[in-house]
């Protein structure tokens, strides 16, 4: 009796339930400076990059559909210190299992770039500027929850 009820529990439950839930990506995320130092009164080039796993993307900038949660870099940096404004890798259009429509995404390595600029005025010495990385990625199913990373750029102003 046991074994017949074994055999009906199986020939009832879907394999989707028994099987193993997806999960999010490692997404390896990494900071740099162009130059170890910076002069007073100079600027220099900083990025963070995202080395995105085969089979999987994540939502660009400026993605085509509102549900999508948008990948946005935003730098906390030490009072004085100029940042400019991140300049975002060009997405590439694909179309996935979950929309109807085409999707804007970054795949593999994607680079945001910005620069920082140290004051004529601005002490030396080390300064730490804070960057929160917030993206959505996904697979051509799914797609999961929003992450944030934190990653720091040390300035060495000279």
């Amino acid at each position: 009796m046991i074994q017949l009820i074994l055999l009906i529990t199986l020939l009832v439950v879907p394999a989707n339930f028994l099987a193993t839930p997806q999960s999010a990506p490692n997404i390896a995320v990494t900071s740099a400076l162009a130059a170890d130092k910076v002069q007073r009164g100079r600027t220099v080039q900083a990025t963070v990059v995202m080395d995105i796993p085969s089979g999987f993307h994540v939502n660009s900038s400026r993605p085509l559909e509102k549900f999508l949660i948008a990948t946005q870099l935003k730098i906390e940096a030490p009072k004085g210190i100029r940042v400019g404004a991140v300049i975002y890798p060009r997405a590439v259009l694909r179309n996935f299992k979950f929309s109807k429509n085409r999707v804007s995404v970054y795949e593999g390595r994607a680079t945001m770039r910005f620069t920082v600029m140290a004051p004529a005025n601005f002490p030396t010495g080390t300064s730490e500027l804070k960057g929160h990385l917030r993206f959505q990625s996904c697979n051509d199913e799914v797609c999961f929850p929003p992450q944030t990373r934190e990653v720091s750029l040390w300035l060495k102003v000279q």
